[in-house]
């Protein structure tokens, strides 16, 4: 679809499955079904190679962002301005929020001036609070407990490089995160559940994900078919795996567990030793940014097998899908 179409000819161009998402928040990946999920990467796919074309006809977008951010930040920013949108950054330092305003007067004022909210934050429960009191969509642009928006990207990267952009040709292939369990984990843990892929989740202990997001991946996983497991050995946890996924082991406001963090994870830096353990065709990924030398080594992030720079850049194109969606 080219041209500034209107909102009604834009939704008219989405797929039927993601006719549902419109006006809807995106607080977890658990809110999306396997149909709408696979429907997203597909548009995701369809818009990064200019298959389709969608103009939301001056759309705002307004960013509330309590964590430093750039992939994020900007992927949002210009996805939006290829929808023919514009972004508002309401950095909280300048603003209002950032003096204490109750969430329930910023979210009813911003529902008037812009079209969605894109929130990081700390706790789940200010984006839930936002999502009550808000009248447009709310997305969670990552918060302690979840990053569904990565995920979305990281399935993205896996279908384009494993399955010929088909998200249907991920079922029954493996993904293993190495690392803590942490919001990147529970997001990738959900999303893989819909679409059926089998995620392992390999840390020491003490490490692991949060049980109740652990329970509910489980129950996703065994509707479509696959397994959500937790693995304490990093070579059982990549052997014969189709992606190997690692994160910062100490998340943004846990700096101070860094020397802590460390100790515990020594062995489980994503190394070439490691990928040879994983299926011949295995990807490397990491949701940035990287420390070489200690979760992952600098040949695993430059090697053959790293797609880390392409997921990068389908956050943009994954964003773009699910803000179209939303919006149109």
């Amino acid at each position: 679809m080219s041209g500034a179409a209107s909102p009604a000819a834009a939704r008219a161009a989405l797929p039927s499955a993601l006719q549902s998402l419109r006006g809807r928040d995106l607080l977890s990946s658990a809110d999306l079904s396997a149909a709408e999920t696979t429907a997203l990467l597909q548009l995701a796919a369809d818009l990064k190679t200019g298959q389709r074309r969608i103009d939301l006809g001056g759309r705002v977008l307004g960013l509330i962002f309590s964590k430093a951010s750039t992939r994020t930040r900007v992927s949002f920013t210009v996805a939006m301005a290829r929808l023919g949108g514009q972004t508002i950054d309401l950095n909280p330092q300048v603003s209002q929020v950032g003096r204490g305003e109750p969430v329930a007067d910023t979210a009813r004022v911003l529902s008037r001036y812009v079209d969605a909210l894109a929130i990081r934050t700390f706790g789940q429960q200010e984006l839930a609070d936002y999502a009550h009191w808000a009248s447009i969509p709310v997305i969670n642009a990552l918060t302690d407990l979840e990053h569904p928006c990565q995920a979305l990207a990281d399935y993205q990267t896996m279908a384009e490089t494993l399955g010929g952009n088909d998200p249907a040709a991920l079922r029954g292939l493996t993904l293993t995160y190495l690392g803590d369990g942490n919001n990147v984990a529970h997001s990738l843990m959900l999303t893989g559940a819909q679409l059926g892929v089998n995620v392992r989740i390999g840390c020491p202990e003490g490490y692991a994900p949060d049980a109740a997001v652990l329970r509910r991946s489980q129950q996703l996983a065994a509707e479509q078919g696959c397994h959500v497991t937790v693995l304490h050995e990093p070579l059982a946890a990549v052997r014969g795996a189709h992606a190997l996924y690692t994160d910062v082991w100490a998340s943004m406001g846990q700096e101070d567990e860094k020397n802590e963090r460390e100790r515990a994870f020594a062995g489980w830096c994503l190394n070439e030793e490691l990928i040879a353990e994983a299926d011949s065709r295995a990807i490397v990924l990491h949701c940035l940014p990287a420390y070489r030398g200690l979760e992952i080594s600098a040949g695993a992030m430059e090697g053959p097998s790293s797609r880390i720079f392409d997921q990068a850049e389908n956050r943009l194109h994954a964003q773009q899908a699910l803000l179209a969606a939303l919006l149109a």
